[in-house]
């Protein structure tokens, strides 16, 4: 049972809280009966599983304990006071888990024999915003999500949080250039569509069951230079009630599930 807000363990979870930290141990923390339960469903490698006795005598949470013990987790009982020091709630739910970050590749997001359906994230800020566009292309069975450099980091634990587990279900990958990762994944024939309000086509009158990145840009500038130099298609959504803006991660749902909606017809 570890009691001491000393304890080098403790000492590292907390660390894991700075994002050049993370960076640099390759490393995250998922929180919470949920995303621990996923995680450990998942095939990402769990290296340490924290929980509190009280925690424990749930069934789910000993489901969980015995599942992170067969993937080769380090197993810690702590006390209810170092849970709250070492978690990023006010209220945590006595589990905790710390992951290695997985190392997906572009070519992870085009899956052999599926029509590719990719959201390609360009230098959104919000953590909810990021989170619920992950939440959304896993509903929408999105091949994978592109984040390219300047995107809010995809391990602060508010993303992960809004996440709600979608993280652990598909391939989330930070690109490195950004206009050698957009060639790449036009040279595949993957088809970019950029959203414009003023300059786009209606997004229901494009084919979207052919291979297909989603571009959404950040909240206040939308997508970079860099982003638009290359080879795309501009499209917009009609609004013809009078708000004269969407939320970018309801703009990327909605696209997203036109893409689902042709797809269906078309099987």
């Amino acid at each position: 049972m570890i009691t001491a807000s000393q304890n080098t363990k403790v000492k590292y979870v907390r660390k894991l809280a700075q994002g050049n930290f993370r960076r640099k141990e390759r490393k995250l923390v998922a929180e919470g009966i949920r995303l621990v339960e996923e995680a450990a469903l998942s095939n990402w490698t769990m290296e340490a599983l924290f929980y509190t006795l009280e925690a424990a005598e749930s069934e789910r949470v000993a489901r969980i304990i015995e599942r992170a013990e067969t993937k080769g987790a380090n197993l810690y009982p702590v006390s209810e006071q170092i849970m709250v020091e070492m978690a990023g709630t006010e209220t945590p739910q006595g589990i905790l888990a710390v992951l290695w970050q997985p190392d997906y590749a572009l070519a992870d997001v085009l899956p052999p024999g599926l029509p590719a359906l990719v959201v390609v994230v360009d230098g959104i800020q919000d953590p909810g915003n990021l989170g619920t566009i992950v939440r959304s292309a896993d509903a929408a069975g999105a091949t994978g999500v592109i984040l390219l450099k300047g995107t809010v980091d995809l391990y602060n634990q508010k993303v992960i949080r809004s996440t709600m587990g979608s993280l652990f279900h598909m391939p989330v990958v930070t690109a490195g250039d950004i206009e050698d990762s957009l060639e790449y994944l036009i040279s595949t024939g993957l088809k970019l569509l950029i959203g414009d309000p003023v300059k786009g086509g209606p997004i229901f009158e494009e084919d979207l069951s052919i291979p297909i990145g989603i571009v959404v840009g950040n909240e206040g500038m939308g997508p970079r230079d860099e982003v638009l130099a290359v080879s795309h298609k501009k499209v917009n959504i009609p609004m013809p009630g009078r708000a004269e803006s969407l939320n970018v991660a309801m703009a990327a749902s909605i696209m997203l599930y036109e893409a689902v909606r042709q797809r269906y017809k078309i099987q």
